[in-house]
């Protein structure tokens, strides 16, 4: 009876382990299988026309053949960026407050505010934009340099999408600072410091690489948002010449044009390539992230 036993739990345990292979594999081959599907719709517009001239012209004119993906690329790219730069600088001191000032009942308050803040619909911060940011911009802030603007421009929509990527990275600040070791913390307060200077010297130093995934996530968040981007863009085929100029991004572009353009082939292969592109950028971002995180860990080893 107890062979048999044995026997069954070997049993379990194989199945077990089988199992969580599988599902890694499944994990590890979903990026591939995305990328290869993705470069197999794309092929009718890579073989008609050549790559450099799909991702360098500025002429988007689909029923005349002429698919110019510059526009797009750098509207998502000035979007995402100015995100960015707005949201990482809040998160990075808010984590910080919340983990090493803040009472512990303040953090206790705020943990589901930012989880009921990451829960809500994108297109809902569309429509605050609109109603709010949208008017902002261009009745308050445009004037103050001389600008006119109808208020849908690169602007308005970095400010909308930083508000929507605060709490997806927030949240793994937090985790990243509540990591490092209190020890680090309390010898560096030994030694005469402030808690200021220990936490700026000692800590967020030792924080350094989860700070740049989180980040780096972040990014990979904001490139691919679709909805809310769209209602505030402005969706003007241009590059943008500066923050007040409307854009139209990568995702506002598939989103707004696939279900319209699949009786088309060579726009539909064209829009394929658009997601292309888009899982490129962010594949390549992120690629490199990861390198700069392993230079960053061996320099300090």
């Amino acid at each position: 009876m107890a062979t048999f036993k044995y026997k069954i739990r070997l049993f379990n345990n194989f199945i077990a382990d089988k199992w969580m292979v599988f599902t890694v594999g499944i994990v590890i081959l979903l990026p591939f299988l995305m990328a290869i599907g993705l470069c197999f719709k794309s092929f009718d517009i890579l073989h008609d026309q050549k790559l450099l001239h799909i991702i360098f012209s500025s002429n988007w004119h689909p029923l005349r053949g002429d698919f110019g993906f510059a526009p797009f690329i750098t509207s998502s790219l000035a979007i995402t960026g100015l995100s960015i730069a707005i949201a990482a600088p809040v998160c990075i001191l808010s984590a910080l407050h919340l983990v090493y000032f803040a009472p512990r009942y303040v953090f206790n308050i705020m943990r589901p505010a930012i989880d009921i803040l990451a829960g809500i619909p994108s297109v809902i911060f569309g429509v605050w934009g609109i109603l709010i940011i949208v008017p902002l911009v261009s009745k308050y802030i445009a004037p103050i340099f001389g600008i006119v603007t109808s208020g849908y421009n690169v602007l308005s929509a970095s400010l909308v999408l930083s508000v929507m990527v605060i709490p997806f990275v927030l949240n793994m600040l937090i985790e990243v600072f509540r990591t490092v070791p209190q020890e680090l913390h309390e010898a560096a307060l030994s030694l005469g410091t402030t808690n200021w200077q220990a936490i700026k010297k000692v800590l967020v130093r030792q924080a350094r690489p989860g700070i740049i995934s989180a980040i780096s996530l972040g990014i990979s968040r904001a490139f691919g948002e679709t909805i809310a981007v769209l209602m505030l863009a402005g969706n003007v085929t241009a590059i943008p010449k500066g923050i007040f100029q409307p854009a139209y991004p990568l995702p506002a572009l598939i989103a707004n044009n696939y279900g319209e353009m699949l009786s088309i082939p060579l726009y539909d292969s064209a829009l394929m390539f658009a997601a292309f592109i888009l899982f490129f950028i962010v594949l390549v971002f992120n690629l490199f992230s990861r390198l700069t995180i392993i230079r960053y860990e061996k320099s300090i080893v």
